[in-house]
Parts: structure tokens; sequence; C-alpha cells
């Protein structure tokens, strides 16, 4: 994202976070320990992680939400790595949330309504592969469940849906300064969510469902 600010290099010791295993580190906040157990975890790319982050940290039932690095070729990338483009990364967010609060077809809403899935070259205002939208799946019934609801959205829609679908690998959570920025530097940050277009955009191809 050439207009977003600069950050600095990945701090040292940045734990990689692989498909399946549960989130635990100090770089970002994650959900109190006895619950562990009981949560669900859903990985999706949608353009800007900030604003990812703020779209299901409005949910009721999600408990954490982590902003990161999925989906390429380069062990521990940098902010730096990645949005530059090159690396087969995309900016993502791994979203943790209890099963009996809320379900992983109503993430998936959530996820679908704050997206443009007719965008294959990045998300409003951030171009590149590493913007692109993707829902990583853990298992097979997230998988079942993505591509039903992908299917739904292809019938009753006139638009197509180029949002990829895809097996979840290691995921890298992003520097510390990148998570929760949305309530750490608000000026800033609505001051980017504006100009990048999103909610203008998230309106225009979803109406009143939009979610931003």
């Amino acid at each position: 994202m050439l207009h977003r600010l600069a950050v600095a290099t990945a701090l040292a010791g940045a734990l990689a976070l692989s498909a399946g295993v549960p989130f635990a580190s100090a770089l970002s906040p994650a959900p109190p320990q006895a619950a562990a157990d009981t949560l669900e975890v859903a990985t999706f790319a949608g353009g800007c992680f900030w604003c990812v982050e703020e779209a299901f940290d409005q949910v009721q039932g999600v408990s954490a939400t982590v902003s990161g690095y999925t989906g390429g070729r380069v062990e521990e990338p940098t902010y730096g790595q990645v949005s530059s483009g090159g690396t087969g990364h995309v900016e993502a967010v791994n979203v943790f949330f209890d099963p009996d609060m809320v379900s992983f077809e109503e993430i998936l809403a959530t996820f679908w309504h704050n997206v443009d899935p007719t965008d294959d070259g990045g998300q409003f205002c951030d171009r590149g592969e590493q913007y692109r939208s993707a829902i990583f799946v853990r298992n097979e019934r997230q998988r079942s469940l993505a591509e039903a609801s992908k299917r739904e959205l292809e019938a009753t829609r006139s638009f197509p849906i180029v949002t990829e679908i895809l097996p979840a690998i290691t995921f890298w959570p992003a520097e510390d300064y990148h998570q929760d920025y949305y309530r750490k530097n608000p000026v800033r940050y609505r001051f980017y969510k504006f100009n990048c277009g999103r909610k203008a955009r998230l309106e225009e191809v979803w109406g009143e469902a939009a979610v931003h």
C-alpha cells in the first residue's frame, strides 16, 4: 500500500502459526488460554488487514483477530516484502470465534460482505496479488461450507465471484504495529479507509448488507 505509513521490519522471533495450530504469540492479542480449546479459527484475506480486523471485531462471538501474512513462499515475511509483491503472500486475518455463539456460516457472511468478490487484482485502492481476496480453509467442513456459500452467491448475484478458496498453510503474524491499527491510530485509519473507497464500493456491491 503505497499510501499507508511505512512500518518497521518484523520483530525478531515472530511465531509462525501453522494451519490448525492454536494461536499463541507475544506479538498479537490472543484468546485466554482457558478458552482456547473451545474456539475455532477462520482465515481470510480481504485487502487491507486493518479493515478486515475492524469488521470481524464487531461480530459477537469473535474473541480475537490477528493480522498477518499467508499463502506465500518466504518464511517470516516482513510487511515490506509482502506489500512490495512477489512473495506470493496475501495480507490476511486469523479470526478466533466461539462456535457456540456464532457459526462459521455467519463468519463467512461477514467476510463476503466486507470484500469486493468481483475483483481479482486486489481490493479497493490496494492493488496487486498481495491484496486479493481469499478464504483459507482448515478442514473439509470449512471447505464444504465455504464452497456452498460461494455457489449460493453465484446463483443469486449477477456478478462473477473470483474469490479463491484455498487450503490454509503457515500464517505469519504481522508486526505488532499492525495489530489493532484502527484502534491505535483512529484518525490515520479513517483517513486511509475513506480515501481508499472501501465503504463506497462495498455499498455499491452489497447495498445494505455491506459490512464496513
